[in-house]
């Protein structure tokens, strides 16, 4: 019986099981789908909300505050739709075979780490070092 077609729902990735074997894929796979249909759905609703959240408000003060919330909305939207692309690129490397590993060291990412964030591409360490050298050239 293959991954895909048996997967229990309380099923959790353990670190005693073989990495990223065929159930662990499944596992992050579908974590990710759902997330990826969470946001579009969320997407679609802001959308929605904004073409019939349109009206004259004469008060100047009222308009300027909706503006705002408006543009906060907008904003983000435009964090999810980067989101969005960073799980589509975290579902082609679950398909490609490259899912799990550090994009700069080639080791395992820990499973605690793609459990809470299924998009990293790096190790903690790597991540650690990685910021770190971003805040040492942004200081300068």
């Amino acid at each position: 019986m293959k991954a895909e077609s048996f997967l229990p729902d309380d099923y959790r990735p353990a670190e005693d099981e073989p990495f990223m074997n065929e159930r662990q894929l499944e596992y992050f796979r579908r974590k990710l789908m759902t997330w990826k249909t969470d946001l579009m759905a969320d997407s679609r609703d802001t959308i929605e909300g904004l073409q019939d959240g349109t009206r004259n408000i004469p008060d100047v003060t009222d308009r300027a505050s909706e503006e705002t919330d408006r543009a906060l909305e907008l904003r983000t939207r435009d964090r999810q739709r980067k989101l969005v692309s960073k799980i589509e690129s975290a579902i082609r490397r679950i398909d490609e075979g490259e899912y799990g590993y550090c994009e700069v060291t080639g080791e395992p990412i820990s499973l605690k780490r793609l459990d809470a964030r299924p998009i990293a591409t790096m190790s903690l360490e790597a991540q650690e070092r990685h910021e770190r050298r971003e805040k040492v050239h942004r200081d300068d």
